[in-house]
C-alpha cells in the first residue's frame, strides 16, 4: 500500500483486501507473519473477526513473536458491544432508505391492498431495521430478532397490517433477516464461519400476509424487496468516512504505544482502546426490547407490542402465534 494507491479509496464501496468466510488456520497465519517480518497486524471486522484477532494475539505471545495485534470494529449490524456504533452502521441506515421508499411506491401504486416488504441485514440484532424504520417514517411494521413475531390475535401483526391497509390503502413492512426464529425454528445448518444459516423470514412473511388476506375474503398485492448486498456494498458516507479515519489513527496510536490484543471505538463519544476479550464477551449485542428505540418504533408504526411474549412460551403454545 502507498499513499497514492489509497488516495481515493474512501470514495469506493467494498474492500480492496477481499473478504471470505472460514479458512482460519492459525499456523499458516503465524508462519506468514513471521516470514514477512510483520510487527503490526490490524484486523478489521465484527465480533467473530475480533475473536480470531485475539486468537492470533495469544498465539503470537505463546510463540514469542513480537507482533502488536489491533482490531477495528467494522460491521453494519452494529452488534459489537460497548461501542456507540461500529463503522458502516450509519451508512447502511442511510442506504436502506431507498429500498424503503421503493417499497412504499410499489405498495401505494399496486392495487388492491398494496404491501411492500423490505428485508434488511441483522442476524442477531435489529439495529439496522429499527433505525432505518425511524429514519424513514413510512414504515407500518418493523420486525426484529429481539422481539417475537405474533401473527394473529389481539397483538398480531397481520390484523395490524390489514387495519393500516384499510386506513390508508397500503402498508410498508421492514424485517431484519434474523427475526422470526420462534415461528420458523432455529436452523441447524452453519456457514464456513460457524454462523447459523437463517430461515427465509422475508419470503415467509410475504406468504402468510397473502394467505391472511385471502382467508379474510380479501386480496393483498405483496411486493418483496431484498436489498441486503446492495446496502452493504455502497461507499461510506461522510460520517462513517470520518469515523473510519479516527478508528485507523487510534489503532496505530495504540500499537505504536506498545499495546496489543485491543480494539478501538467510540464509547460515550470518546475514542477508547478496549481489550478484545471484554469486547467480545457480550457480543453480539442486541437491542433492548424495553428501551427507548423500541418504544419509538411502537409510536411511529403503531404496531402492537409483543415483547412480553417470551420465545419459550411461544414454542410451548402459551401465546398466540
Amino acid at each position: 500500500l502507498t499513499a497514492g494507491s489509497v488516495e481515493d479509496i474512501h470514495h469506493e464501496g467494498g474492500t480492496i483486501l477481499g473478504s471470505s468466510r472460514g479458512g482460519f488456520d492459525i499456523d499458516k497465519i503465524c508462519e506468514f507473519i513471521q516470514s514477512k517480518k510483520i510487527s503490526q497486524l490490524y484486523v478489521i471486522g465484527g465480533d467473530g473477526t475480533h475473536r480470531g484477532a485475539f486468537k492470533i494475539h495469544e498465539t503470537c505471545m505463546e510463540r514469542g513473536l513480537h507482533v502488536a495485534v489491533a482490531g477495528i470494529p467494522k460491521t453494519i449490524d452494529n452488534d459489537v458491544d460497548y461501542l456507540d456504533r461500529s463503522f458502516g452502521f450509519v451508512t447502511s441506515v442511510e442506504a436502506a432508505q431507498s429500498a424503503i421508499r421503493a417499497a412504499k411506491v410499489e405498495a401505494s401504486c399496486n392495487l388492491p391492498n398494496g404491501i411492500g416488504i423490505v428485508k434488511l441485514m441483522g442476524r442477531s440484532s435489529g439495529f439496522i431495521a429499527a433505525h432505518a424504520s425511524l429514519g424513514s417514517g413510512d414504515v407500518d411494521l418493523c420486525l426484529i430478532p429481539e422481539v417475537p413475531i405474533v401473527l394473529d390475535g389481539p397483538t398480531g401483526c397481520l390484523p395490524h397490517l390489514m387495519n393500516r391497509v384499510k386506513e390508508k390503502g397500503y402498508a410498508v413492512v421492514v424485517v431484519a433477516e434474523g427475526a422470526g426464529e420462534e415461528l420458523l425454528g432455529a436452523s441447524t445448518e452453519t456457514d464456513a464461519s460457524g454462523n447459523k444459516k437463517l430461515p427465509q423470514i422475508g419470503e415467509y412473511m410475504k406468504k402468510v400476509i397473502t394467505e391472511y388476506f385471502k382467508d379474510k375474503g380479501d386480496e393483498a398485492t405483496v411486493k418483496y424487496i431484498d436489498p441486503s448486498y446492495m446496502i452493504r456494498s455502497v461507499p461510506a458516507n461522510a460520517t462513517d468516512t470520518l469515523y473510519c479515519m479516527q478508528l485507523g489513527q487510534n489503532a496505530v496510536h495504540g500499537t505504536m504505544a506498545g499495546y496489543t490484543g485491543f480494539s478501538v471505538g467510540l464509547c460515550n463519544n470518546k475514542m477508547c482502546l478496549l481489550p478484545i476479550p471484554e469486547l467480545v464477551a457480550t457480543s453480539p449485542r442486541q437491542m433492548d426490547p424495553k428501551g427507548r428505540t423500541w418504544e419509538r418504533i411502537l409510536a411511529v408504526t403503531r404496531q402492537p407490542n409483543t415483547r412480553e411474549f417470551s420465545r419459550k412460551s411461544l414454542f410451548m403454545g402459551n401465546g398466540t402465534k
